[in-house]
C-alpha cells in the first residue's frame, strides 16, 4: 500500500530517476533484455531481476561475472542504440508531466542510468519536461547502485546530500539513494517492497510547495 505521509517531506533539492519514475518504459526494457537473455542462454527472469535501474554493462557484469568488461561495454553500446530506436509503449508515469512542470522553478535534476540520447528520446516521447541539470551515464564512472550519480546531482544543485530527496523505482536506484545518504521517495509497484522513506503508487499522489526559506515541501496524499 502507498504510504500516507501527514507531515511533508522537506528538502532543498530533488533528484529524479527517469525509467519507472517519470517514464514508463517497461515494455521496451523487457523486450530488449529478455531478447538479450535468450541470445546468451540465460534465464530471462534472472536478468530482469537486476536490469531495472542499472546501466546495461552493469547488468551484464552481474549475470555474466566471468565475461571481460570490454565485451560488456561494447554490447551495451549496441543495446542502447537499439533501445533508442524503439518508442512504442513509452508513456509517462501518471502525474509525471504535471509534477515536472510544478518543479520547473525549483532546484531539481535528472539522475538516470540512460545515456543522454536515450533520455532525450524517452522524455520527449512521454511528454515529460527535461530538467536543465542532467546526470546521465556519460556523467559517471559507476552505475547505480553506486551513489556517484546522486552525489553528483546534489553537487550540481549546490546542496549537501542530506538536503536532497531521491525519486526512484528500482532496487538499484533506491540502494544508490540510501548509499548517498539521501531520503528516498519510492515510486510504483517495484519500489513498494524496498522500504523507501515514502512510497507512492505514482506521481499523482504528490503535491509540491515552495517554502519561504527556499526549501521544497512534498505533500503526499492517500
Amino acid at each position: 500500500m502507498p504510504t500516507t505521509q501527514t507531515t511533508p517531506l522537506v528538502a532543498r533539492g530533488l533528484l529524479l530517476d527517469m525509467d519507472g519514475t517519470l517514464v514508463n518504459s517497461d515494455a521496451v526494457v523487457e523486450l530488449i533484455w529478455r531478447g538479450w537473455a535468450a541470445r546468451h542462454g540465460i534465464d530471462p527472469d534472472e536478468v530482469m531481476r537486476v536490469a531495472h535501474g542499472r546501466q546495461g554493462h552493469s547488468t551484464m557484469a552481474t549475470v555474466l561475472p566471468d565475461r571481460p568488461m570490454e565485451e560488456n561495454y561494447a554490447e551495451n553500446a549496441e543495446l542502447l542504440a537499439e533501445e533508442t530506436k524503439i518508442t512504442e509503449g513509452i508513456v509517462p508515469v501518471p502525474g509525471a508531466p504535471a509534477f515536472m512542470e510544478a518543479l520547473a522553478p525549483l532546484p531539481h535534476a535528472l539522475v538516470t542510468s540512460a545515456d543522454i540520447g536515450l533520455a532525450t528520446v524517452r522524455m520527449r516521447v512521454a511528454g515529460v519536461r527535461m530538467p536543465d541539470i542532467r546526470i546521465t551515464s556519460e556523467s559517471v564512472s559507476a552505475s547505480k547502485p553506486d551513489p556517484e550519480g546522486f552525489l553528483k546531482g546534489a553537487a550540481e544543485l549546490g546542496f549537501d546530500a542530506a538536503d536532497c530527496v531521491v525519486f526512484e523505482d528500482s532496487p538499484a536506484g533506491v540502494a544508490a539513494g540510501r548509499a548517498a545518504g539521501m531520503r528516498v521517495v519510492g515510486v510504483g509497484e517495484r519500489a513498494a517492497a524496498l522500504e523507501p522513506t515514502v512510497h507512492v503508487r505514482d506521481l499523482t499522489q504528490l503535491r509540491v510547495e515552495a517554502l519561504p526559506d527556499g526549501r521544497i515541501a512534498l505533500h503526499v496524499a492517500a
